[in-house]
């Protein structure tokens, strides 16, 4: 796709690597036929190739407006167009780029500025938030419908193993995990303490910086990928630990782009770019001592329970990883349950339920009916916003997988209580 930049982006580095990824487009359009807002909507602006359209034309210097706006904040940034795209068309990176000109060129005001403020300044400080989340778990019952499927029932984390063994890794606590779900870290703690590997938590990290990314504040989600560097490199740089574990893939697929997000840092671009590298889901390190697990498991009398996978779109497209969860599962005792169109969004994405609630309702309730069609008893989920967000719309019990692996190990019946 040719494209003539504006004066007003030519020769900067976001003109350059838009144009970059602007010429892979061949309009295909096959991106249209995997994009969730093009099903629900199908309107061609609001599918990945009309959004490009948009973008090219704004870097050209056509007139920005509130439609331009509209459009793009509709997308999900889910991703499965990357997966679908035979050109290998960056389009979330593109979509970044645009969504920040077009704040730039026309700033929001009013309540939607206010709105997003709000979440870009209260959802990355834990301490704030993991308080607010508490004085909303003992009013639960008292508060509305909308706003008590926001708020999870705690559950308890349970013990944390001490650190004995001589491979170690550090996790990201994050900002909403801890006060959402302590339960899920405690566990994946326990399920690789189980296969001989110990994990801890880095005092100081905090957010991944995402929330703040994609709201229109990029500076201040680089200044949480600094911290949360600093946070590590010690126990990097003297080799004390072999990768940094995400547990939630929504931190993962952010962490994963450290090493581009300060790439013209020269503080920080060779340590980003390493963190980028050593980066790791939970399932990938679980996965590389299958043997290990399975051996943990032993001759227990394992739970042949009908559980529904949900990929989340930051692990399936955004990390592409698939069927390495799928495969820990199985070898854990559950028979999964075919999903259609596993491919597509459950709207959770980030903060999108709550700017976008109609779309992402709708997305919800339709990936609920998916997942629940073959008479699953459980539910399961590799990200903290996608289990929220899919525990709101149903009584089905929604875990993280790893806490179903914990409870395996651990002789309980998965996804009861705590």
């Amino acid at each position: 796709m040719q494209t003539q930049l504006a004066d007003f982006v030519r020769g900067t580095p976001e003109g350059a690597e838009a144009e970059e990824i602007l010429r892979k487009c061949v309009h295909c359009g096959f991106c249209t036929a995997t994009c969730p807002t093009y099903q629900l909507l199908g309107d061609e602006l609001d599918g990945p190739r009309g959004r490009i359209y948009l973008i090219k034309q704004m870097l050209e210097g056509a007139e920005v407006t509130e439609k331009t706006r509209l459009h793009l904040d509709r997308c999900l940034t889910c991703r499965s167009c990357e997966s679908t795209c035979p050109s290998g068309v960056h389009y979330s990176r593109l979509l970044d780029i645009g969504r920040h000109m077009v704040n730039e060129r026309v700033p929001q005001r009013g309540g939607a500025a206010m709105t997003r403020w709000v979440l870009r300044e209260f959802v990355p400080r834990p301490r704030l938030f993991g308080a607010a989340m508490k004085l909303g778990q003992a009013m639960r019952g008292l508060l509305p419908a909308t706003l008590k499927a926001k708020v999870m029932v705690p559950r308890p984390a349970g013990a944390w193993p001490a650190a004995r063994h001589a491979r170690r890794v550090l996790a990201l606590a994050g900002c909403a995990q801890p006060s959402m779900a302590p339960s899920i870290n405690a566990a994946a703690a326990r399920v690789l303490d189980a296969v001989g590997v110990s994990m801890s938590e880095a005092p100081g990290a905090g957010c991944c910086g995402a929330v703040r990314f994609h709201l229109h504040d990029q500076e201040g989600a680089r200044d949480d990928a600094r911290r949360n560097i600093d946070a590590w490199w010690p126990a990097i740089e003297s080799g004390a630990i072999e990768a940094i574990v995400m547990t939630a893939s929504g931190c993962g697929v952010q962490v994963r782009d450290y090493g581009h997000l300060l790439q013209h840092d020269p503080a920080y671009a060779d340590k980003a770019a390493r963190v980028s590298e050593l980066t790791r889901d939970i399932a990938e390190v679980v996965a590389a001592e299958a043997d290990a697990l399975v051996a943990a498991l032993g001759a227990r009398a394992l739970p042949r329970r009908r559980l529904a996978w949900h990929a989340p779109c930051t692990l399936q497209h955004g990390q592409r990883i698939r069927g390495t969860v799928e495969r820990l599962l199985a070898s854990a005792g559950f028979e999964l349950t075919p999903v259609r169109d596993a491919h597509l969004c459950c709207g959770s994405a980030g903060t999108y339920s709550l700017l976008q609630p109609e779309l992402s309702t709708r997305l919800r309730d339709d990936k609920l009916d998916a997942l629940q069609a073959g008479g699953a008893g459980l539910i399961a989920s590799a990200n903290i916003g996608c289990i929220s967000h899919l525990q709101g719309g149903t009584g089905t019990p929604v875990r993280h997988w790893v806490e179903l692996v914990d409870d395996c190990l651990a002789g309980r019946e998965p996804g009861v209580g705590g």
